[in-house]
């Protein structure tokens, strides 16, 4: 099975947000939908393991802040491979409160949403809701998930329904290829400078190793 056919199904890139008490709390996710446009309702799916889902499961609410090309692939760095559990993602990303709940600035769109149903899916929950409130905020064009893999060169984090095992994903060049130990984010080049910097997660070349 050729698990990197999933990447090939239509994904957008998204930071869903809740409210833990006084504590803002995030992660990223690539499958949210419309479901319905009257009551307009959203459904996302996120990860059991992520602190976010038990605070969504808790209070019932969750944002959706949707990415744009443009957005700074810090913020998926930020919100995707770490836990709101052990940092607070918020200290570094600009934000302000929608309905009580975080909506991040630095995106082309918003939804803040009410949860109506839960559908179990194993790893996952589905948290469907209706839309208490949304706007634009941006033109700039949405991040795709394949944008993401193919211009950002960026990596699923493990808790993504779309994560694929590194031994999975087959070689895409014959150049030396630098794995950041922090994100997944792959450079490739005969070596890898000493300033560089990983695009995603901001680490030095000393989070780099080389794939072989």
């Amino acid at each position: 099975m050729n698990k990197s056919a999933f990447h090939k199904l239509s994904y957008g890139v998204y930071a869903v947000t809740a409210q833990d008490g006084t504590r803002p709390v995030g992660c990223i996710a690539n499958s949210a939908m419309q479901i319905t446009s009257n009551p307009p309702s959203i459904a996302v799916s996120i990860n059991k393991d992520n602190f976010t889902h038990s605070v969504i499961q808790k209070t019932k609410n969750f944002a959706i802040s949707i990415l744009s090309e443009q957005t700074d692939p810090a913020i998926i760095g930020t919100f995707g491979f770490q836990s709101s559990r052990d940092a607070d993602k918020f200290t570094t990303t600009a934000y302000e409160m929608q309905n009580g709940l975080p909506v991040l600035q630095d995106i082309c769109a918003w939804f803040t949403v009410e949860v109506t149903q839960q559908m179990d899916a194993g790893t996952h929950t589905v948290f469907l809701g209706t839309v208490t409130d949304c706007e634009v905020r941006s033109n700039a064009t949405p991040m795709t998930y394949a944008y993401y893999h193919a211009v950002l060169k960026g990596k699923s984090p493990k808790a993504a329904p779309t994560y694929v095992e590194e031994s999975e994903q087959p070689a895409v060049s014959s150049k030396n290829r630098y794995v950041c130990t922090i994100c997944g984010y792959i450079y490739e080049g005969e070596s890898l400078p000493t300033d560089f910097v990983c695009p995603i997660c901001k680490q030095p070349a000393s989070a780099f190793k080389l794939l072989t």
